[in-house]
């Protein structure tokens, strides 16, 4: 029988507890240790991921479209429902759009690196009552490894990405464009010219890259007129500020903290002035852009401290 029958915030909080019991009492509790099996190194895993693998063409449309769908890809907002809830987005089973071989989730994992895709932990639609977990593929790897077809000429990879945001994870429809994009993304991912074995440091300076890129994909929505996409890049942004935060945990990183904060409320009246259609809306978001260096600053410059270093998730600091 499938293992996710019982309720899913039970299982979510039976994941809390795997992790509180395979962990010393002073291990920092960083969201993504949900999902990891315990007894791995996790501050290596926490601190390292695979090569993005990703090839963005000239042509100004397509390179549009990646962004929007690479922006999405790491928000869990796009996923909704209960993975949402729990901070699940594309990015954690596809670690930089690639895959994650240490994903251990109750009720949805079996080995570790696996998924069942039919569990009804994350879905009320396709949750079959078979226990069914299978390897995350590479998305990064070789295109015919893949169960999809990528062909440009079919709407096969669109169909899937839609069916697995509203029934796999039953979240809400995205916009039109933000579906393009998860599947120019996923398109854009290729082994050519690329490490498949290399699992570069994650650091602050990229997380700050990827909230400036969501809130460029925004602007260049609303020029095209699509305030519904624009609305996603933005919350796209302010989940990854959200990833940064957790991070800089700790009094001794209280000004970091602080200035992580005051940015993201900024972005969350910028993100009202769009949903109501303000005028003012890109020069807002302009605005930020050109004020974010000041809290950039204070936060690469206590990247040191903070769970960005290894050294610091293993002390526990």
């Amino acid at each position: 029988m499938d293992r996710a029958r019982p309720r899913s915030g039970l299982l979510i909080a039976a994941a809390g507890l795997i992790l509180a019991a395979a962990a010393p009492a002073n291990t920092p509790r960083l969201r993504a240790m949900h999902w990891l099996a315990p007894g791995v190194d996790a501050a290596r895993i926490l601190t390292h991921e695979p090569s993005e693998c990703l090839i963005v063409p000239q042509e100004p449309e397509t390179a549009y479209r990646i962004e929007i769908g690479r922006a999405a890809f790491r928000t869990p907002l796009i996923l909704g429902g209960q993975a949402a809830r729990t901070g699940i987005s594309c990015a954690s089973c596809h670690r930089n759009g690639r895959t994650n071989r240490d994903f251990d989730f109750p009720g949805v994992s079996g080995a570790p690196g696996t998924a069942d895709v039919t569990s009804s932990v994350f879905s009320a639609h396709r949750g079959d009552d078979i226990d069914d977990p299978r390897p995350i593929p590479d998305l990064g790897g070789l295109k015919s490894r893949l169960k999809v077809s990528q062909d440009a000429a079919s709407p096969a990879l669109r169909t899937f990405i839609g069916g697995l945001v509203t029934e796999e994870f039953d979240g809400p429809a995205p916009p039109s464009a933000v579906l393009d994009g998860l599947v120019a993304y996923v398109r854009a991912l290729s082994p050519r010219d690329c490490d498949l074995t290399a699992t570069p440091p994650i650091r602050v300076a990229g997380a700050i890259a990827d909230v400036r890129r969501a809130i460029r994909a925004a602007r260049s929505a609303l020029a095209r007129g699509d305030a519904a996409t624009a609305v996603v890049m933005i919350q796209s942004a302010r989940s990854r500020l959200g990833d940064i935060a957790e991070r800089y945990a700790g009094p001794d990183l209280a000004p970091a903290q602080s200035a992580i904060r005051l940015a993201a409320g900024d972005l969350t009246a910028d993100l009202q002035a769009v949903r109501q259609g303000a005028a003012d809306a890109d020069r807002r978001l302009a605005t930020w852009q050109a004020r974010s260096e000041v809290w950039a600053t204070a936060v690469k410059r206590d990247e040191h401290q903070s769970l960005y270093r290894t050294a610091n998730i293993r002390s526990g600091r």
